[in-house]
């Protein structure tokens, strides 16, 4: 469940998705090395099933996958109780858009788009879990 008030000995739990395996690497490599814990899934059949059995802080995740896509993902997650406050950072491919309310009708956070830099989508992703580690990010990144 998303919770704010984690421990500082405690890392945030970051599930990225994206049907691309080297924007999985790179995305988990970034956000490891930020001490963040990380686990990976390849499209959003797979990322439901682990969020539904594992607690996470947010998610990131590509909007065109195989399977399910981004913003299936978002819905059903928004659907489910325990998973509707979890923050949803959208990773889009350039030229692809979310329409008009889409992003409002579920809790996707943030958008950005592919290709993007390993340490803006840091940036982010540490603005969503806790604006005081902005800086934080900063020095990691």
């Amino acid at each position: 469940m998303h919770d704010n008030t984690k421990a500082e000995s405690s890392p945030a739990r970051i599930l990225v998705v994206d049907d691309e395996v080297y924007i999985l690497q790179v995305v988990a490599l970034k956000l490891r090395n930020a001490g963040l814990e990380v686990e990976c899934a390849g499209d959003g059949d797979e990322a439901f099933t682990l969020l539904k059995g594992k607690s996470f802080d947010l998610v990131v995740t590509d909007l065109q996958m195989p399977v399910m896509t981004g913003i299936e993902l978002a819905r059903m997650m928004a659907k489910e109780p325990a998973l509707a406050n979890i923050p949803v950072l959208m990773l889009t491919a350039r030229g692809h858009t979310l329409r008009d309310g889409e992003a409002d009708s579920v809790n996707i956070a943030r958008v950005m788009q592919k290709p993007f830099s390993p340490r803006a989508l840091l940036v982010e992703v540490l603005a969503l879990l806790n604006p005081s580690q902005i800086q934080s990010a900063n020095q990691a990144a």
